[in-house]
């Protein structure tokens, strides 16, 4: 148990939008070694078939899987909703994704059941947000709003003050404010970067659903169920990993991580296959 104990937990999404994740992990449990794989070569998966979606996760899984972790953070919320039963076949490995931690705590933080949550096309066509919702507040109301203009802008560094960014928010959060909506889900690893731009659109009286920050209280807590918590003073290593714009996403990192922020190492698409 204790040599488990030692193993790294791994993170990975379809871009850089994880690393909001891995910040909270980080912060959460700062004695853990981390590993993250971001997609950077085929991301959106937004856009894409729940079909090659899951093909994609189990190559990065399969990457990843040779650091012997002893988690997988799906730190996508397209992953998470379509892809966890395919993972979980493949490695037989503990899982922590997204959606569940942060549709439980819309549910602890809303009070009238109407809730309302942004995300990628893949996330909200699944209907996963629903479902978890329900699960714990059967009548929630629920209502989803695909936002596939978000990604690529935060991944090209635009940040809440972008004129571009500000034009998506005003009409993608809209018709979800004209719901009556006083609890926001952010369905997406990327949006907490621009939190500051959707409170100002949704106004203070709709409280948001960080699911990064929800997603690392469930693996502390995974991890201590299982007996698997590392803890120390010593601060774990971090490494980071990308199939594309190594360059790119050492810069955009270090808005999530600061000097934290690991050199990234390129990942060929062969090498999933090694």
């Amino acid at each position: 148990m204790e040599n488990r104990k030692k193993r790294p937990i791994a993170v990975f999404d379809s871009g850089i939008g994880g690393l909001t994740v891995l910040s909270e992990i980080r912060s959460h449990l700062p004695a853990e070694d981390l590993i993250y794989f971001g997609d950077t070569a085929r991301v959106p998966y937004g856009t894409k078939s729940p079909t090659i979606i899951s093909r994609y996760a189990v190559e990065v899984g399969r990457f990843l899987n040779r650091f012997e972790p002893k988690v997988f953070v799906v730190a996508c919320n397209s992953m998470s909703s379509v892809a966890l039963p395919v993972l979980d076949g493949a490695f037989r490995l503990p899982l922590v994704d997204v959606i569940y931690p942060g549709a439980y705590a819309a549910v602890e933080f809303s009070s009238t059941g109407r809730i309302g949550v942004i995300a990628t096309q893949a996330t909200i066509k699944s209907n996963a947000y629903q479902h978890a919702v329900r699960a714990r507040a059967p009548h929630a109301e629920v209502f989803g709003m695909a936002c596939p203009l978000l990604v690529p802008a935060i991944e090209e560094g635009r940040g809440s003050d972008d004129h571009i960014v500000r034009e998506c928010l005003a009409e993608y959060v809209s018709p979800l404010i004209e719901q009556d909506i006083d609890t926001l889900i952010l369905g997406c690893t990327h949006y907490p970067v621009i939190s500051d731009g959707i409170s100002s659109v949704v106004g203070e009286d709709v409280k948001l659903v960080d699911s990064a920050k929800e997603t690392a209280h469930r693996t502390r807590d995974l991890l201590q169920s299982l007996g698997l918590l590392r803890e120390g003073s010593k601060p774990g290593i971090m490494r980071c990993y990308v199939s594309d714009n190594t360059e790119g996403v050492a810069v955009q990192g270090k808005l999530f991580l600061g000097s934290d922020m690991p050199s990234v190492e390129l990942v060929h698409p062969e090498q999933f296959y090694e």
